[in-house]
């Protein structure tokens, strides 16, 4: 019976965070009451995540959207940087969002589920980027496939090969599609490198070139979730690296996006800090705050009524 609770638990049912059972069982047996300031705090939390979606995730669903009715083959290089990123936001804060709402409504139950998201867009490499993304679902992979398979207590050829199958697996577990493995096997390649770089005395003394770097290939990769036809795949890469023979370099296309989204980039740039939350934990007391919590819930259900069908977007993978 308390496995079928745990399986059936609807606040991580579908995407996660993904909860050992033997953490919610626990739980399930422990002497948990509904308090007022349990309600209180998955409230917020439910909230803030339902803000993440409906407010910046589906906006820039919209600005990748118009990318795609362009077309590929008409969109200028700095557009097809600001699709990308705009995709970058839109799976970043559809996903934490989704999560914020679940570990929210698991705390209105009297449950306490792990964080899954701890800013990973101000991490300094691509092996720091997934230890703060999907933070469940890395941890699950560490324990069940790379400390089984030898973690790296067996040579660095062996632990080159035992993170190799662990992107593996875990593109497969995100799709059976060529994109998905081209995904994982880049970001193999970047741990690789960066373990090879990170020898070199140099490189720690870098502050900002390693956050650019994290930047650039970060959202390159992203592109293999957002395009899975491997030919148009190509097609926006090269019109992201400027490899399209005779480009006439009109930007008006960029211009006209950045005109509409260039307020939401930078709200959603500073969101990505932990600015925003360490503010929140400051003032969230204060009667305006409530208020304003109140008025955001209700201005995302008018959203999304507005809009329609909108689901998230780790649904589909």
């Amino acid at each position: 019976m308390t496995f079928g609770t745990y399986i059936s638990m609807f606040p991580k049912l579908i995407s996660g965070p993904i909860t050992p059972y033997e953490m919610l069982r626990r739980q399930l047996h422990s002497a948990r009451r509904f308090l007022p300031e349990n309600l209180a705090e998955g409230m917020k939390l439910f909230i803030r995540g339902l803000g993440l979606k409906a407010i910046l995730a589906n906006q820039f669903g919209s600005l990748w959207a118009n990318v795609g009715t362009i077309g590929y083959e008409s969109i200028s290089t700095p557009l097809a940087w600001l699709g990308i990123y705009a995709y970058s936001f839109q799976i970043y804060f559809d996903f934490s969002g989704y999560s914020d709402m679940a570990i929210g409504l698991g705390a209105v139950l009297g449950f306490h589920f792990p964080e899954n998201f701890n800013y990973p867009y101000i991490a300094a490499s691509v092996k720091d980027f997934w230890h703060r993304w999907h933070i469940s679902l890395s941890t699950w992979f560490k324990e069940y496939v790379y400390i089984p398979l030898g973690g790296n207590r067996k040579g660095l050829p062996r632990q080159l090969f035992n993170i190799l199958v662990v992107w593996m697996l875990t593109a497969f577990w995100h799709g059976a599609g060529w994109n998905f493995f081209c995904w994982g096997g880049l970001l193999w390649i970047c741990i690789v490198l960066e373990r090879q770089l990170g020898r070199l005395k140099f490189v720690h003394k870098m502050k900002v070139l390693p956050h650019i770097y994290l930047w650039l290939v970060i959202p390159m990769s992203w592109m293999c979730f957002a395009i899975t036809d491997l030919s148009q795949l190509q097609v926006y890469l090269d019109k992201m690296l400027w490899l399209v023979p005779g480009f006439s370099g009109g930007y008006e296309d960029a211009w006209k996006a950045l005109s509409t989204y260039g307020g939401l980039l930078l709200v959603s740039g500073l969101a990505c800090t932990p600015v925003i939350e360490k503010l929140y934990h400051k003032w969230q007391d204060k009667l305006p705050v409530k208020v304003l919590l109140a008025g955001l819930f209700w201005y995302c259900i008018w959203r999304l009524l507005l809009e329609g069908n909108n689901p998230f977007m780790y649904f589909s993978f």
